[in-house]
């Protein structure tokens, strides 16, 4: 039976896209660098963190990792897959988010549809009580 390892997105800046969704999701850090990744990446010809074509974004309690993944084609039309996130305070959550970049598209009954600095959708729902 499989089971979920990775999400990957697909963007145009995998660095800056990897510490918006830490910051976004509880009890997730982008991964570190130690001298062999960093020294693995200057072999590539990769100047440092900032230029890494793929950045790991890592749960620290157990859960899929998410890849943030540089792509040469800009993003066309509505994601074929998105994350669904919760809170228990949407408003002040989507304030927050807001803050890191993200946007807010539409506001349904029961959630709302953002976009990430990148344009990719996702969306929120408060918490069942």
């Amino acid at each position: 039976m499989a089971r979920l390892h990775d999400i990957v997105i697909d963007c145009a800046r995998p660095a800056a896209t990897a510490r918006f969704w830490a910051a976004a999701l509880d009890g997730y850090a982008v991964a570190p660098y130690d001298d062999a990744e960093l020294a693995r990446l200057r072999a590539r010809g990769i100047a440092g963190q900032e230029d890494d074509p793929t950045v790991l974004v890592e749960p620290v309690g157990g859960g899929p990792r998410l890849w943030c993944q540089l792509v040469p084609e800009p993003k066309r039309g509505k994601n074929r897959l998105h994350l669904d996130l919760v809170s228990a305070d949407p408003e002040t959550e989507i304030a927050r988010l807001s803050a890191l970049g993200a946007t807010v598209r539409t506001r349904h009954e029961d959630h709302w549809v953002l976009a990430d600095p990148e344009d990719n959708e996702f969306c929120l729902f408060p918490t069942s009580s």
